[in-house]
């Protein structure tokens, strides 16, 4: 019977493309219209065809994960292309779809209900696992978030280098300011920031293992008497700020605290300063969280749509002063992500197991293709209480003294 529902699902979905499907009891079928990318499967578990009737997004990661769903020549990057492909279409569901579908929207809210101690829970799955596990894919300041590629040829050291001068550019520095980095990672912005730029930097993180090596990493670069990593949540921190920058955080807040984020921003916010928040967002209306992602990668997280986003600014009485779209920016730093991983692969196997080598692999690889083809991108939102707060032009971001800077950092 799930064959049969199975197979129906496949006919319904795969428009365009080639997926020929071999089923548990070795039946074979074939769907789409004989283009590329020509990609084989075959359904090993026969657990499997009930659960991606029931859950197609989550049961696709599982099954390639846990070994119950094969791809010829192992071309995860053939079938994720393909079904985002047609994932694109957006045809409407099939008639039992409908209600599971509904059931994701309507618990959008309780899965992204982000108190403090469920926020700290969800930043351990992610971001306490072995330090040695990030090491090998990411640059060498562990810049764990989009990288921005100004020339095609720049590598990954270099764009990262760029995204963090361009996100200084925008908050306007001058020696001597009070700066918060909210979701402070590891502690490359803070650093950065303290360093090239003269200020004081207070960091945040939830994350107990990026805590300890951005701590460590003042101490070591001799600036920790400008730089003050903290273990907390954002919404503990007290007193004002000259500017406040946020990198690759705002998408672990939930919609249920968009409005509760941009009031604590206005609160810590000094009425001259300026605040950057760099997220990965939608270019679509707004949605839901993957369910594999959820269970597997980022518990509570949420790619934000612009309009719900916006509308949590301005209830908060901020000003947009400047919005800014990277569209496949992501992409390829993702790209250079897994193709690192994929390379050492080796360390990440003796650290875990096969099976989350092959969930990492899924994540990278769906992340990419997310941006290349399923409409992801990032905002870069620069914001103030005053309209006046920053320059009336764009043109300061692109000065020759930042260029200078730009290009001594690289050195």
């Amino acid at each position: 019977m799930w064959i049969g529902f199975l197979d129906r699902l496949l006919d319904h979905f795969v428009q365009t493309g080639d997926l020929q499907v071999t089923m548990p009891d070795g039946g074979r079928h074939r769907y789409g219209d004989g283009t590329a990318p020509r990609i084989s499967i075959s359904f090993k578990d026969p657990s499997l065809p009930a659960r991606m009737i029931r859950n197609p997004h989550l049961a696709l990661g599982e099954g390639y994960m846990d070994g119950g769903l094969t791809i010829e020549n192992d071309d995860l990057r053939g079938l994720l292309t393909l079904a985002m492909t047609n994932l694109a279409r957006q045809r409407p569901p099939i008639w039992w779809q409908r209600p599971l579908i509904g059931l994701r929207r309507s618990l959008r809210f309780v899965q992204q209900f982000n108190p403090v101690g469920r926020a700290r829970a969800n930043v351990a799955h992610h971001y306490d696992l072995s330090g040695k596990l990030y090491d090998p894919f990411l640059d060498e300041d562990r810049q764990y978030s989009c990288a921005y590629f100004r020339h095609p040829d720049d590598t990954l050291e270099q764009a990262q280098i760029n995204k963090k001068h361009h996100i200084a550019g925008k908050l306007l520095l001058k020696s001597g300011m009070r700066v918060l980095d909210i979701g402070c990672g590891w502690g490359g912005m803070g650093l950065t920031l303290a360093r090239d730029y003269g200020v004081r930097v207070v960091g945040v993180t939830l994350s107990r293992e990026q805590h300890a090596l951005a701590r460590a990493r003042a101490e070591a670069a001799g600036l920790s008497d400008r730089v003050d990593f903290r273990l907390m949540d954002y919404r503990e921190v007290s007193g004002t700020f000259d500017r406040i920058v946020s990198v690759g955080m705002f998408e672990h807040v939930g919609v249920p605290h968009f409005r509760e984020y941009f009031n604590h921003l206005n609160r810590m916010l000094a009425p001259d300063g300026v605040a950057l928040i760099h997220t990965i967002g939608r270019a679509t209306p707004p949605g839901c969280t993957s369910p594999w992602i959820t269970k597997y990668i980022f518990p509570g997280g949420y790619v934000p749509a612009m309009s719900e986003t916006i509308a949590a600014v301005e209830k908060e009485n901020l000003f947009a002063t400047d919005v800014e779209i990277w569209r496949l920016h992501y992409a390829e730093t993702l790209k250079h992500w897994h193709d690192r991983f994929i390379a050492n692969i080796d360390t990440a196997r003796a650290l875990y197991d096969d099976r989350f080598c092959r969930m990492w692999r899924f994540y990278l690889i769906a992340s990419e293709l997310s941006f290349r083809l399923n409409r992801q991108v990032v905002f870069q939102f620069q914001l103030a209480h005053r309209q006046d707060a920053v320059p009336l032009t764009r043109d300061y971001l692109y000065d020759t003294a930042s260029t200078s800077r730009l290009r001594h950092a690289a050195e």
